[in-house]
């Protein structure tokens, strides 16, 4: 059959691995909200927080309603929610969200990743002043007035507005106001695409071609465990 089937096979599996992560990602989202707020989306903001980046994920809808039901059963397992602090190669700063119900398996798996690809476990807050955590939520931006948005939006906590490459407008609030924030776009009636906690580097790191490419290399080989959800860091 040949290459170019080879090639179309593997790129195949390659988005297949990647949407199953994605759900797995998704459905811990959604289990850690219930624990914490139960499963009632119209009183849980935090679940409807994770439904809707699960929709973001192009997860089907009776996956989300799976997981829901999943998440609900006494019997089923509780997730946490456990931040590592680690190197990478060449001093590269990472912090590591994980999701577990084995924090003692998860810190193993984590420190034979790092171990076996330039990379140290290191400890908590050592990276606090490299990272500010933030707010982000992505909206459909069509026939949305950007400055009067801007206006409407300062007083619950915006820290900047832009418009990205898809044309969606994306929010930036500080960690501590995003409650405050998500309200207020639930009560204008926006159409959130996806909100998130992200840590957004306040400087950067600069490495040639080939040590950017180890670093990423060790970031592909975490975020392929099941218990890690997100992986930042500040390559330039």
């Amino acid at each position: 059959m040949g290459r170019a089937f080879e090639y179309r096979k593997a790129s195949k599996f390659a988005r297949w691995d990647r949407m199953a992560k994605a759900f797995t990602r998704a459905g811990r989202e959604i289990a850690m909200a219930i624990k914490s707020g139960g499963a009632n989306v119209e009183t849980n903001a935090n679940l409807r927080r994770a439904v809707q980046n699960a929709k973001a994920a192009q997860m089907p809808k009776d996956r989300i309603e799976a997981a829901i039901k999943r998440a609900s059963s006494k019997d089923e397992k509780g997730f946490t929610e456990v931040v590592y602090e680690a190197m990478g190669p060449h001093a590269t700063p990472l912090v590591i969200e994980t999701a577990t119900d084995n924090p003692v398996r998860t810190v193993a798996n984590l420190r034979v990743i790092l171990n076996k690809n330039g990379g140290t476990m290191g400890t908590q807050g050592m990276h606090d002043f490299i990272f500010d955590r933030k707010g982000v939520f992505k909206i459909k931006g069509a026939d949305i007035d950007m400055d009067e948005l801007e206006l409407e939006l300062i007083d619950f906590g915006l820290d900047s507005l832009e418009k990205n490459e898809e044309g969606q407008l994306v929010i930036y609030t500080k960690f501590s106001d995003f409650g405050l924030m998500q309200k207020e776009l639930e009560d204008k009636h926006l159409e959130v695409i996806s909100a998130e906690l992200q840590r957004i580097p306040t400087m950067h790191k600069e490495l040639s071609e080939e040590h950017t490419d180890e670093v990423l290399e060790l970031i592909d080989k975490l975020e392929q465990d099941d218990d890690v959800q997100n992986v930042f860091h500040n390559l330039a």
